[in-house]
């Protein structure tokens, strides 16, 4: 039987929704697992003042549901029936927008969530660039270690995703050392060829949206608490999937959660690129189909659909559950609903993306997938 609450409650205006803000004397805000929805409570958290709130990051299928009285209760990046506001669709953007209506927002987390959702909003960039965020040459990444960036990046996939050892080799045949890559002191010029190695190394091979996929990890904006805003849309949304304790506190900008937010981001890498890696594949008119044991299936499903797949689906399975991505403008969330009440099992996703848990065989899901798409 497929999940509850699929129609999301009314999404407001970002001065609605300030007012409303405003008004209460006590907020909940509820984040769906993604690096959008993270940075979108991280804003309005600290939008908030002196206001109490509870923040939350809540996985797919687990329920959301708290006993606290509260006068409003927003649901972010996800729907939930007893939301009083659902910010889904710019969810970054709006929560940027209704920080500014109460006088206090971050322009980095803004722009990192934006990242994160894969599409830079013009709003954000433009508060960025007023901001005093500049951009420069070169690759998206975290932290000063190139080596360390590159390999755990989900921004994208390349032959040395996931092998820290394969992107330092890397870096020395582009003639760039192991102690400059620690100290980052890399001239405009090293910066350029590392940017052009990567984007030759990501669409090789790769279906042609894979060319617009990796941008977003080129010419990276400067600032915030990471070395890049790029590299900080990549830990929250790895850290919103793994640790959701970590992941509030990240958003809510306590510098002590860095290296564990870090940690989180190395090992959710790992095992999704592993999962790239290792999965058996195979390909239907218009689905591209990745099989495999435990993994990040959502990440996981991203990388497949924007770098590999060579169809406009792309659905990754395990034993017990699945995520899919759409790339053709479709609403593929429709489509995982009718698979799991084909098989039995719940579902949940709007637009491009959706994810699912079932009993079922993953043959028996994979046909039923297959019947819907």
């Amino acid at each position: 039987m497929s999940a509850t609450g699929r129609e999301p409650t009314p999404a407001t205006s970002p001065g609605d929704l300030a007012g409303s803000l405003r008004e209460a004397a006590f907020v909940r805000l509820v984040s769906d697992a993604t690096g959008e929805a993270l940075a979108a409570t991280g804003l309005l958290a600290r939008a908030l003042g002196d206001t109490p709130f509870q923040a939350s990051v809540v996985r797919p299928f687990e329920d959301p549901d708290r006993t606290t009285e509260t006068d409003i209760t927003v649901a972010i990046g996800r729907t939930q029936p007893t939301a009083d506001v659902t910010l889904t669709d710019r969810a970054a953007a709006t929560a940027f927008e209704t920080a500014r209506e109460l006088g206090t927002a971050d322009a980095a987390l803004a722009l990192a969530g934006t990242i994160a959702a894969g599409d830079v909003d013009g709003t954000v960039a433009e508060a960025a660039e007023q901001a005093g965020l500049d951009r420069r040459p070169g690759v998206a990444v975290p932290g000063t270690d190139l080596a360390d960036g590159l390999a755990h990046s989900t921004l994208f996939v390349a032959p040395f995703s996931g092998d820290a050892d394969a992107a330092r080799a890397t870096l020395a045949d582009l003639g760039l050392d192991a102690d400059r890559i620690q100290s980052a002191d890399f001239s405009a010029d090293d910066h350029r060829r590392l940017a052009s190695l990567v984007a030759l190394a990501v669409t090789a091979d790769a279906p042609p949206r894979a060319a617009n996929a990796v941008q977003r990890a080129l010419r990276p904006t400067v600032g915030g608490p990471f070395e890049t805003v790029g590299g900080y849309a990549d830990v929250l949304d790895a850290v919103a999937r793994e640790e959701p304790g970590t992941a509030v506190a990240l958003a809510l900008g306590h510098e002590a959660v860095r290296e564990d937010a870090l940690a989180a981001w190395r090992s959710h890498a790992t095992r999704a690129h592993e999962a790239v890696s290792e999965a058996t594949t195979g390909r239907y008119d218009g689905l591209f189909v990745a099989r495999g044991d435990a993994m990040p299936t959502g990440t996981v499903a991203r990388l497949f659909a924007d770098f590999r797949a060579p169809e406009p689906v792309t659905l990754v399975v395990t034993d017990t559950e699945a995520a899919a991505r759409a790339t053709d403008g479709r609403d593929i969330s429709e489509t995982m609903h009718a698979a799991t009440e084909t098989v039995g099992g719940d579902a949940v996703g709007t637009g491009n993306r959706a994810r699912a848990r079932f009993d079922a065989s993953t043959a028996d899901f994979i046909e039923a997938f297959r019947e819907a798409v």
